[in-house]
């Protein structure tokens, strides 16, 4: 018998919560660890007491065809990322790792080459995370510093061009 690996098993977590994403663009699911334990889980979707673009049947976004990480404020729901961040204290998530995945709602495939949004990006950073994995196929995966994000910050460049 041949063991999982340990960060396609986390990876496989975060898979199974974006099953209950209500978003009908894409679904995402993030877990967060420490220490070898889940402290959190989050999927995309709309504010608790809110109609989820599943309920409501459809996106804005996709409705005026807004590209990939653009007009969030059109968005109904809360990213998985967030979701999974505000759920636990921050002292809890200090040097933690967020394992994410995103599947397409319409066929249930894993979508590669995804990653956390600008904004997503930012509350991780201020979560404490240290490491985040994303899921592009059952095996394959890839791993971002979150020191590289803070060193490396690409909102300067939206600064530079003003």
């Amino acid at each position: 018998m041949q063991r999982r690996e340990k960060i396609n098993y986390y990876l496989a977590i975060a898979e199974t919560v974006s099953e209950r994403s209500t978003c009908l663009r894409k679904n995402y699911g993030a877990v967060i660890v420490k220490n070898d334990t889940i402290i959190s889980t989050g999927y995309a979707g709309a504010p608790r007491g809110r109609k989820n673009c599943c309920d409501v049947g459809t996106c804005l976004r996709e409705k005026y065809s807004v590209p990939s990480g653009e007009r969030y404020e059109l968005c109904r729901s809360v990213h998985a990322e967030a979701n999974a961040i505000i759920a636990v204290s921050r002292d809890e998530m200090l040097d933690s790792t967020l394992y994410l995945a995103c599947r397409d709602p319409r066929d249930g495939t894993l979508v590669a080459g995804t990653s956390p949004c600008s904004m997503c990006r930012r509350m991780i950073i201020n979560a404490g995370i240290c490491i985040v994995v994303v899921r592009d196929t059952k095996e394959k995966y890839r791993t971002f510093s979150v020191a590289d994000w803070v060193e490396n910050d690409d909102s300067l460049e939206l600064h530079r061009g003003y």
